[in-house]
């Protein structure tokens, strides 16, 4: 690797550490959801005071156990602890998705299509980053992808790297 690739991913590490490592944890960590016969749906890295959280959710058919997250979280801590990542001391959190379960992949958005979701944008979009309605379809439009919302009659065609944060909504 040349110097200059070398320092730009030093740089960028140093920018972004949490999603460096979230990265890095992802990679490590797939195979053991898969042997365990369970998704990973979602994989957050926080920095905290005084230590890291290292948030997990997962889910299975027929739903997930506190003995399946007692069993992924000795299994995920152990191989943490070897990689050191993250380094230094860490909380190891792991659960069910819940009923506003987080919608972070590709393939959560085409799973629930039909279904009430609720959205967060990291800029505007017609003068607003929140949203809430039912998500109509997951498109590709001229190589960007498109979340189709339906909001109380009205469809937005909202780009999907905009997105910081997506979840399901329950309905009582």
């Amino acid at each position: 690797m040349g110097f200059a690739h070398f320092f730009i991913f030093m740089v960028y590490e140093m920018v972004n550490p949490a999603q460096t490592y979230r990265e890095k944890m992802l990679e490590l960590l797939e195979p053991i959801f898969e042997a365990e016969g369970m998704e990973l749906v979602e994989l957050e890295c926080l920095r905290g005071k005084p230590r890291w959280v290292v948030r997990i959710y997962i889910d299975k058919d027929g739903g997930v156990t506190i003995d399946d997250c007692a069993e992924i979280s000795s299994q995920v801590g152990d191989l943490l602890t070897v990689y050191d990542i993250p380094p230094g001391p860490y909380t190891l959190e792991v659960s069910s998705p819940g009923l506003d379960r987080p919608l972070a992949r590709d393939r959560d958005f085409v799973k629930y299509r039909g279904y009430e979701i609720k959205i967060r944008l990291g800029e505007e979009l017609e003068g607003r980053r929140n949203f809430r309605g039912t998500l109509k379809d997951y498109i590709e439009d001229r190589g960007e992808k498109l979340l189709v919302l339906d909001v109380e009659g009205k469809q937005y065609r909202i780009p999907r790297d905009s997105v910081l944060k997506a979840n399901l909504q329950y309905e009582f």
